[in-house]
């Protein structure tokens, strides 16, 4: 933070400022003082919030006719995604859903919702929700 402060990067400092609150509040939701820390998963688990957040925000403004609204959160979204791991791409995606798929058999559209729990369980945190329910759609199709 003290380097976008030095900088002078606006958006990083303010989306900084932004996950720091937001942990402190998790904190306090979490029944801890502010002075304490969050683990790295809960950390993460803030920082993926805020992800989905500006995604939800982005997709919001652009179909409202804002796309200034959607430039903006676009630069805060690229600040955090940077504090993210990365994730896996389709085709790694792919390859654990037809492994998984091979382990259980056949399945059918109508089981649809369980394979994609039980893969969203499988790569938590690794893979995108919409990267996960894309290659399934294209595995039950």
């Amino acid at each position: 933070m003290i380097d976008a402060m030095k900088a002078k990067d606006a958006v990083k400092l303010q989306t900084l400022r932004g996950v720091l609150s937001a942990f402190t509040n998790e904190l306090v939701n979490l029944k801890r003082t502010p002075q304490d820390e969050l683990s790295d998963e809960e950390a993460l688990n803030v920082i993926r919030r805020a992800v989905k957040q500006r995604k939800d925000s982005i997709e919001q403004f652009t179909t409202g006719g804002r796309p200034e609204l959607a430039d903006d959160e676009k630069a805060e979204l690229a600040v955090l995604e940077a504090y993210l791991p990365a994730m896996l791409s389709e085709e790694d995606v792919m390859k654990i859903a037809l492994e998984k798929k091979a382990s259980m058999g056949e399945i059918d559209k109508s089981k649809a919702g369980q394979f994609m729990g039980m893969l969203m369980k499988e790569l938590k945190g690794k893979a995108d929700g919409d990267v996960v329910k894309k290659v399934v759609d294209k595995i039950l199709d």
